[in-house]
């Protein structure tokens, strides 16, 4: 959050630019992927960010909930790992390549 926020040691906007698009787990460590993204898509700096959950959890509640918070797209995240890059891969190409994004500065 501190990174996405410009926080502490992030403050250096050029050195470190807000991401085009944001990979997020639903278990995290410290805080809830998902009060995660409720953070991000109640910031007006931060809500035109394409979001995307990669979870094991198939759970339709989780999936309802992402979707509820503002979730871009949930994905299932494989297992084998050939399998998890390939995943990326198609995951980048299109939300990075196909898809058209807003510019940052507007």
């Amino acid at each position: 959050m501190d990174f996405l926020y410009h926080g502490s040691q992030y403050k250096d906007k050029k050195l470190y630019p807000r991401p085009d698009l944001i990979l997020l787990d639903i278990k995290l460590p410290k805080l809830d992927g998902l009060e995660v993204l409720r953070r991000i898509k109640r910031s007006p700096d931060l809500m035109a960010i394409p979001v995307v959950i990669l979870s094991t959890s198939l759970h339709q509640d989780e999936i309802a909930a992402a979707y509820k918070a503002g979730v871009n797209s949930y994905v299932s995240k494989p297992v084998v790992f050939s399998e998890f890059v390939n995943r990326i891969k198609q995951i980048n190409l299109y939300w990075l390549l196909i898809n058209s994004l807003p510019d940052k500065n507007l």
